[in-house]
């Protein structure tokens, strides 16, 4: 019997793998040809589920005569209560000595938060810039340094708002576009796979990164409705699957990420006063994190869920996404997702397509977009659908036509 037991999970090991393999390279071939299925299958990341570096000093640093927050455990509320109870000069201290810890704490003021963070990015881009010097590594690791150091200092420029930085791994990085302490109107993008600080903000195509995302909705959202005081966060809060091997294909990453975006949104419901919750527009793996997380969002004004270039969002139906979000939905017929299987399969896929009639979202129409990554390009009616959601002007919609 023990030699029965082994050969059984011995076998539904190779079924999980082939699946695994069928599920990838069925994405790779019809995205990027077959020369990179291969690599794609095998390059599993690490989530990260920890507080950031300093945590542990922290919370054993009783300075000021009291503990500090926990960043493990803390809620957005007691955090902001604590900093509220600080002088200047204490919470420059807080700041100035746990960087890292500051710039990530939900429920922090956020001009602290934003002025922790270039604390934390110029020592990143310092450390990067002496590995990148550094004669006795190899060539390919200062190369990566040199890259990191860039990536950080282009972080550091006068205007730009970093809500959240954390350096281990490949990097995470989340900006504000628009004054966030005085938006009536917050939007929240979740983006997919590759999201990273060495691709948060990319000169070349730049709708593929989070940043170029966060900057053309913002602008559409002006043109929109000048008059409106709005803001929009490109929030790579999370470790994103790289390429488009096992990772994207289970929600491990997506479930790692979930509490964290419902910190973040706890944390803008007491440093900012949006007239309504933040909107959520997520695309491709991103739909699989704001599915995990939808049923935790529970409010007396719906959420607002914008899902496109969903792989699906680990539910059959919108109704198993809770009573606090109301979805939209959009799928250009150019983007390759629609080609991908819409199932679950022992834990692979990611379940019913959002667009479908039966899935019962709204659908939007994307008309002029090209592609996995062309949705917020402009001109096209999805980046002006997009934005009208995220103003609340919901007549102005335009509905895709049922096939």
């Amino acid at each position: 019997m023990p030699q029965q037991n082994a050969r059984s999970v011995q076998r539904r090991r190779r079924i999980k793998r082939v699946l695994i393999g069928v599920f990838a390279t069925t994405v790779v071939l019809v995205d990027t040809g077959a020369a990179a299925a291969q690599a794609a299958v095998g390059n599993e990341q690490l989530a990260i589920t920890t507080p950031p570096a300093g945590s542990s000093q922290w919370v054993v640093d009783h300075s000021l005569g009291r503990d500090l927050p926990d960043p493990a455990t803390a809620d957005a509320r007691s955090v902001a209560a604590f900093f509220a109870s600080l002088t200047p000069t204490q919470t420059d201290r807080l700041a100035t000595g746990y960087p890292l810890v500051v710039g990530n704490l939900d429920g922090a003021p956020l001009q602290l938060r934003y002025r922790a963070n270039r604390l934390a990015i110029a020592a990143e881009r310092d450390r990067a810039r002496a590995r990148a010097d550094d004669r006795r590594l190899d060539a390919d690791t200062r190369a990566r340094a040199a890259a990191r150091a860039d990536d950080s200092d282009h972080l550091l420029a006068p205007e730009r708002q970093i809500l959240a930085f954390d350096p281990r791994g490949r990097g995470l990085v989340s900006e504000v576009y628009g004054d966030l302490t005085t938006a009536q109107r917050v939007a929240v993008l979740v983006p997919g796979s590759d999201a990273d600080l060495g691709h948060f903000d990319q000169a070349v195509d730049p709708l593929r990164s989070p940043a170029g995302m966060g900057r053309a909705l913002y602008a559409e959202e002006q043109r929109r409705s000048a008059g409106t005081r709005t803001a929009v966060i490109a929030w790579t809060g999370y470790v994103t699957p790289a390429g488009l091997g096992p990772d994207a294909v289970t929600d491990r990453l997506a479930q790692a990420a979930a509490p964290r975006l419902t910190r973040l949104l706890a944390g803008l419901a007491v440093t900012s006063d949006p007239a309504t919750p933040p909107t959520l527009l997520c695309h491709s793996y991103g739909t699989v994190v704001c599915g995990t997380a939808a049923p935790a969002i529970h409010d007396a004004t719906p959420t607002d869920l914008v899902v496109f270039g969903s792989p699906g969002m680990g539910v059959t139906d919108a109704a198993d996404l809770g009573t606090g979000v109301r979805v939209w939905a959009a799928r250009n017929p150019t983007d390759w997702i629609g080609n991908v299987p819409y199932l679950e399969v022992g834990g692979l896929g990611h379940g019913a397509d959002p667009t479908s009639t039966a899935f019962g979202a709204i659908r939007v129409s994307s008309t002029g977009a090209d592609g996995h990554t062309g949705y917020l390009a402009e001109g096209t009616a999805s980046l002006r659908n997009f934005a009208d959601i995220a103003l609340g002007d919901y007549a102005d919609v335009t509905r895709a036509a049922r096939s």
